[in-house]
């Protein structure tokens, strides 16, 4: 019995003692936690305050807790001092999260000043200089006895003989004048009268022979032997290429004919059609540089030498006369030419990236970063450019970090076509502010054949797409963000955006309704 009550006893104490431990513990474990919730007030000054969190993709929806929306994406912790700027009515800004931006592959520059060396660039042609080209066209009656130059395309020094003719009406004036030479050998004792008409008469047929283009050579040999030639030689004026023959063995040809013509391409001339906008800035004298898609990696030099006083209507072209040295002949008539012409910058100006801005025709869109995954879209007013960057006149200050890569694709993660269509100014509405395709962008009309929101993949019929030379197909495309499938039903007609995410992977950044289209079933409410 004793033994009983002892047991009783010490099991009645082990009891008194568990409770006043556990009662111990979470007295502790309480004034634990209520310091640990204290310390960031305490030390606010240290840590940032956390405000909400919101929607992933701009829609207007917090949450004073972490949660997900409907696709499965993460809300964006916003803390105190990042609060989009656009509802206080600062500066509308977009953003995205850290892990999405390293995911986007964005890059940023910072915008400096720069001295711009403008280039205009233009496509050109290889012509032969105008000044270089001689034809070979008899002024008399006559027949080809012998060719000595025989295909088109010969080479040709000057001096070196093309082909014999025979002319009776050049014979006869052979004859003519080597008998007025003999006259006035034989009348040099007469009187004045006899041996001027005699002369007269040399001179006379001596001038015939010169119109004909009787060579000095030929005129004194034929007056020092009297021998009139059945047959005449003409010569090469010039040493260069035979570029057009019309001469054959025995034909018979008249006053006036081109048989020959020959081409000095030692040196030749590069016409360019320069836009109409770009033509004020070329000038004579200007330096330029002309490659050919046959010497890759060859840079021919030469200056402006004269601008054309004319346009083009239909291409809206100036053509500018570029000359320059064709050392091994390399530059044929009619090759196709790239060309640069070089307009000297004159001063340090504000410039950045030409990737960097979103040009939708009427407004000029840059991201500039406005801290770690926030981006505050500005509109520019642009002014000169180089081959990689381009003047800011207006909108930007130096030192700003602007985007210049992935642009399109934050436009895609993002809620930035609100952004821009709340900037002030407005007047565009969203669709205007955005580019008809980014740099990297191509655009396709067609309509959704099919499409399956789990894996984010649609098929689309779209017709040709000139930015690639595709002609009309049936393909599939992933979408960049599974919210893009969101109302999309088959054989709606849209408006694609799209670009290669890697080789053979094409991805759907923008779907747009084609015209009077809708992308989203019609709502028949009260039916």
């Amino acid at each position: 019995m004793k033994r009983s009550m002892r047991w009783a006893v010490g099991l009645i104490c082990a009891v008194g003692l568990a409770a006043g431990a556990g009662y111990w513990l979470g007295t502790r474990s309480g004034q634990a936690s209520e310091s640990a919730m204290k310390t960031p007030a305490d030390g606010g000054a240290a840590q940032r305050k956390l405000l909400y969190y919101r929607n992933p993709m701009g829609l207007p929806d917090t949450s004073p807790v972490p949660k997900k929306d409907s696709m499965g994406m993460d809300y964006i912790a916003v803390y105190e001092g990042e609060e989009d700027a656009g509802s206080t009515g600062g500066a509308p800004r977009v953003s995205i999260s850290t892990e999405k931006v390293q995911k986007l592959g964005v890059r940023t520059e910072v915008a400096s000043l720069r001295v711009l060396d403008r280039l205009v660039r233009a496509a050109g042609r290889v012509e032969p200089d105008e000044r270089r080209v001689y034809a070979i066209a008899p002024k008399f009656e006559g027949y080809i006895e012998r060719l000595y130059v025989n295909v088109t395309g010969q080479r040709v020094d000057k001096g070196q003989p093309l082909f014999e003719v025979y002319s009776p009406e050049l014979v006869s004036a052979q004859r003519e004048y080597a008998l007025a030479i003999e006259g006035v050998q034989a009348m040099k004792d007469a009187d004045s009268t006899a041996s001027g008409g005699m002369r007269q008469l040399a001179e006379s047929s001596l001038a015939r022979l010169k119109n004909w283009d009787i060579s000095d050579a030929q005129v004194k040999a034929l007056a020092r032997s009297g021998e009139t030639k059945r047959t005449l030689t003409f010569r090469s004026p010039a040493s260069g290429i035979v570029t057009d023959k019309k001469a054959l063995q025995g034909m018979r040809f008249m006053p006036g004919e081109t048989l020959y013509q020959v081409t000095d391409l030692s040196s030749v001339w590069i016409i360019a059609d320069v836009f109409e906008q770009d033509i004020g800035l070329v000038k004579r004298g200007g330096r330029a540089r002309v490659t050919v898609n046959a010497y890759p990696g060859k840079v021919f030099e030469g200056r402006i030498t004269y601008v054309y006083p004319t346009l083009a209507a239909e291409t809206r072209t100036v053509p500018v006369r570029i000359e320059l040295a064709n050392p091994g002949m390399l530059l044929k008539p009619a090759m196709f030419a790239e060309v640069e012409l070089a307009v000297d910058g004159q001063a340090q100006v504000l410039a950045i990236p030409q990737s960097a801005v979103i040009d939708s025709g009427t407004r000029r869109i840059v991201l500039v970063q406005a801290g770690e995954g926030r981006f505050e879209p500005r509109e520019v007013r642009l002014g000169g450019r180089d081959a990689y960057y381009v003047e800011v006149l207006d909108g930007i200050e130096a030192g700003e970090p602007v985007v210049v890569a992935a642009n399109f694709l934050i436009d895609a993660e993002s809620n930035l076509k609100a952004a821009v269509g709340s900037m002030a100014g407005q007047g565009h509405s969203a669709a205007d502010t955005l580019p008809r395709a980014s740099g990297a962008g191509h655009l396709a009309s067609g309509t959704i054949d099919g499409l399956d929101p789990e894996t984010g993949m649609v098929s689309v019929n779209h017709g040709p797409v000139a930015s690639l030379q595709w002609p009309a197909m049936t393909m599939e495309f992933k979408v960049a963000n599974a919210a893009l499938l969101n109302g999309l039903k088959p054989g709606a007609a849209v408006t694609i955006e799209f670009v290669e995410r890697q080789p053979g992977e094409w991805v759907i950044t923008r779907i747009m309704p084609a015209a009077g289209e809708s992308l989203r079933p019609e709502s028949h409410s009260g039916h």
